[in-house]
């Protein structure tokens, strides 16, 4: 191999790894991943790239292994695969085709390379006798089957005969579920859940007995074959075939000695592109949404809202407030304390043959030589490394008993939790003005075009960090009291600035509550936009997060009912029980494993 190969090459696989690691969202891809994906992710392998076909491949195949990573889940694999052997196979594929069909979906330049991809196993395909059903593998057919519904991939003739054995078994039981199941591709549990119970109740499957020569022996999550050395094991092709096939194939793609600098000077291209497009703001999910400026927005720690006198004098007063309340919230609060701390108390294994030496032990080792020393082990604990984003609403209708109670639990909760050592940041939502302020105005000044987007200066206020000890910031909180800061509230923008920040967190749970006392509104925005306009955004923004991530999300309503926004939501009519219901459901978050949708 020439050095100019080698070098392409080392080029070549480090713009594939880059790029996986941004498709995939993990700039670290050894972390939490098993020896498989790292394998296959971050330590490319590349044969050959002496034709297009192989660039082809080994991008569709990075494509996919990053796409697993992001979107593939083993523990709901694994819950929902199927008790039928012969079936886990189809399993296998239809999981597959789940995660590359939203990569599809995320950025065309991977859809481009998963169709270049399998068109190209596809048309290599070769079939000396094809008469029968039994011809064909089920699995060969299933995958055909999904590529065509699933994937949109265009058969050709030979591939088309191959699935019209099978087509009518698939469409019998899958027809009546492929709306349903393209509609939960982004949902893993309930599309896997329904295509397990689908392939358990196919017809073919009823006597598996009979249908050992389709047993897949892997219960993992590996991907079924990418070419067509797997996938026709039958039918082995010689050597000279296969290298007549692909030299037809490269003669297709008009391949020279430029070849090389031209695939991977696309790949780079495509790895800053897909960059691009993934680092955007998660408010650019809705295409719909759209800001008119944010050259006014501002995101502001709460002590440079006001002098250190009046954050003094705000605080007294809420401390003032918080008499009435404290004995009720502070006993919710210390058995939340009691329930987490319990969690946390050390447990030990004894009497071992290694570890920490038992000191306890020495006594009958002094007393008698002859006796063995004895050691002990700390046994792991189910308590992870945890932190809790309290996002509160600030806006007019918040005024009154609701900031109050709010800030006084925002209060209590930081504190309590800090013994326990989770960490707690404390945020809040509003904007600059009334009736849109400066943006409305550099609107005005432009014509006014039509359906401007969001047409306010937002206000996102830090009052505690996640870093800072409540002594440090306990002033903030009553900076909440203060007069006229509490105005609209653009609530879809307010949780993608919260998630944002708590993505970054390096603890292993993340929680994110945000207190509302209702739909987002904004007067400037509404008027000149649909009446909702600001709802939509808070829902796509809110069921991305619930959906596509690891952070959990937990609303508290104010008089108001928001689980039309969130999975899961609480209301509550008197603002008084607003301390115990967070408390309580922080605690229930805390004394259940979390859950995956």
């Amino acid at each position: 191999m020439s050095s100019r190969e080698s070098n392409l090459k080392e080029k070549f696989r480090i713009a594939l790894t880059s790029t996986a690691k941004v498709i995939s969202d993990d700039f670290d891809l050894n972390k939490k991943v098993s020896e498989k994906q790292s394998k296959d992710i971050n330590s490319i392998e590349i044969d050959s790239i002496n034709s297009p076909s192989d660039f082809i491949k080994l991008r569709a195949e990075t494509d996919s292994s990053a796409l697993k990573k992001k979107f593939s889940d083993d523990a709901i694999y694994r819950k929902n695969l199927p008790g039928n052997n012969s079936s886990r196979s189809l399993y296998n594929i239809a999981e597959k085709i789940r995660y590359e069909a939203l990569g599809g979906r995320m950025l065309k330049g991977i859809e481009k390379n998963f169709h270049e991809n399998y068109s190209q196993i596809i048309n290599k395909k070769r079939r000396d006798q094809l008469k029968t059903k039994e011809d064909v593998s089920v699995t060969e057919a299933f995958e055909l089957y999904m590529l065509k519904n699933f994937h949109k991939v265009k058969l050709n003739p030979l591939t088309s005969k191959m699935l019209y054995f099978w087509e009518k078994d698939f469409e019998k039981s899958i027809e009546k579920h492929k709306e349903f199941l393209i509609d939960n591709l982004e949902n893993q549990n309930t599309y896997s859940s329904r295509f397990s119970q689908i392939l358990q109740e196919m017809d073919i499957f009823q006597n598996e007995e009979n249908q050992t020569n389709e047993e897949n022996q892997d219960q993992g999550q590996d991907n079924p074959s990418n070419d067509d050395q797997n996938n026709d094991n039958e039918d082995t092709k010689d050597e000279n075939k296969d290298q007549e096939d692909q030299a037809t194939l490269d003669a297709e793609y008009e391949v020279d000695e430029f070849n090389l600098d031209e695939q991977l000077s696309e790949i780079e291209s495509e790895e800053q592109n897909t960059e691009q497009v993934l680092k955007k703001n998660i408010n650019n999910l809705d295409l719909d949404y759209k800001v008119f400026t944010s050259q006014f927005d501002e995101t502001v720690k709460a002590e440079n809202l006001e002098n250190a006198d009046e954050a003094t004098k705000l605080r007294k007063s809420l401390d003032q407030q918080l008499i009435g309340f404290q004995d009720i919230i502070t006993k919710l609060a210390n058995k939340l304390q009691r329930q987490l701390l319990a969690k946390q108390n050390r447990a030990w294994e004894f009497d071992l043959e290694e570890g920490l030496l038992d000191s306890s032990k020495l006594p009958r080792i002094i007393m008698d030589p002859y006796n063995s020393l004895s050691f002990k082990k700390e046994k792991d604990l189910d308590f992870k490394d945890t932190v809790v984003t309290l996002l509160i609403d600030n806006s007019g209708s918040m005024r009154g008993r609701p900031i109050t109670i709010a800030a006084i639990c925002a209060d209590i909760l930081s504190r309590t939790l800090e013994r326990c050592s989770v960490k707690v940041e404390i945020l809040g939502f509003t904007t600059k003005n009334w009736k849109g302020g400066q943006s409305r105005e550099l609107w005005a000044k432009n014509s006014k075009p039509k359906t401007p987007g969001r047409l306010n200066d937002l206000r996102h206020i830090i009052y505690k960090g996640a870093d800072t000890h409540w002594r440090q910031v306990k002033n903030n909180l009553g900076l909440m009291l203060k007069e006229g800061l509490l105005k609209e509230n653009i609530d879809g923008e307010a949780i993608s600035w919260a998630y944002g920040r708590i993505k970054k967190r390096k603890e292993e749970r993340k929680i994110l509550m945000v207190i509302s006392d209702g739909a987002p509104v904004d007067d400037s925005t509404l008027s000149v936009n649909s009446g909702d306009f600001l709802e939509k955004h808070l829902k796509k923004i809110v069921k991305y997060i619930e959906n596509k991530s690891d952070i959990e999300v937990l609303a508290i309503g104010i008089g108001h009912d928001v689980s039309r926004y969130y999975d899961k939501a609480i209301k509550i009519t008197d603002v008084n029980e607003l301390g115990d219901v967070m408390i309580s459901q922080l605690s229930s978050l805390f004394d259940t494993k979390k859950k995956y949708h």
